[in-house]
């Protein structure tokens, strides 16, 4: 029997890394998400506190754990950590574990970029669940990727394990706030936040696309891993 996908996480902390696991068992198994906890120092959504999250020594530590499990693709699965390095600096990131476990790899801010290509955005929203100031940085990303964001929004929680804690209810208010007619989209930012189980709910709500940090990063590892098919419950991109 063939094995199903192997689509490798390194996730930082913990929050909504419970999103996976149900997933994957909602698919019954035709994916596997095997998942890795990288170290943290603080959980702060600080630019100083991410750029240690993802610096080079935590997520080479994150792809030795995470090899055991022979993965076809491996996803950092952090947006704020890949993205406050910038541009050039999430996709050495990306190389680094790719390098090291000798299969394709990428993250979660490279993952709303190849996304938004996919669906042929160039205009979209922002509801991010940072600060304003690290949600900033966010905001560069996606130029520096051609995506030009006319809508934003930055809610100001500072911690992971307090974004973790936004139920559907919360989500869909922030999403809604952000909307505006020029949004092509409205993107969510934060692998910390629970999304997996209400984008099709925010896509109705929306009348739009709806792309999420847990989304993005599944379809973006299943990408690299040369697996396409439609996927339920997940939006758009996965249709």
């Amino acid at each position: 029997m063939t094995r199903p996908p192997v689509i490798g996480l390194l996730y930082p902390g913990h929050a909504a890394e419970d999103d996976f696991p149900a997933l994957e068992n909602a698919l019954g198994g035709t994916i596997w998400l095997p998942l890795v906890h990288t170290s943290m120092g603080r959980d702060e959504h600080t630019v100083a506190a991410l750029l240690d999250t993802g610096s080079a020594d935590r997520l080479a530590a994150g792809a030795d754990a995470i090899g055991v499990h022979s993965p076809d693709a491996v996803m950092w699965a952090c947006t704020s950590g890949s993205f406050v390095f910038g541009w050039d600096g999430a996709a050495a990131q990306a190389a680094a574990i790719g390098e090291r476990l000798r299969c394709p790899a990428s993250s979660t801010s490279i993952a709303f970029i190849e996304a938004a290509r996919t669906l042929g955005l160039r205009k979209v929203a922002v509801a991010a669940s940072y600060p304003e100031e690290l949600a900033g940085h966010f905001r560069s990303f996606l130029a520096a990727g051609g995506i030009e964001v006319v809508s934003f929004g930055a809610s100001g929680i500072f911690t992971a394990v307090d974004v973790g804690r936004l139920g559907p209810d919360a989500v869909l208010e922030m999403t809604l706030a952000v909307d505006v007619p020029d949004a092509e989209a409205v993107l969510v930012p934060d692998t910390a936040m629970h999304t997996l189980t209400c984008i099709d709910t925010l896509e109705k709500a929306l009348g739009k696309p709806v792309l999420t940090a847990n989304q993005v990063t599944i379809w973006e590892g299943m990408r690299l891993a040369g697996v396409s098919r439609p996927l339920p419950g997940l939006g758009e991109l996965f249709r």
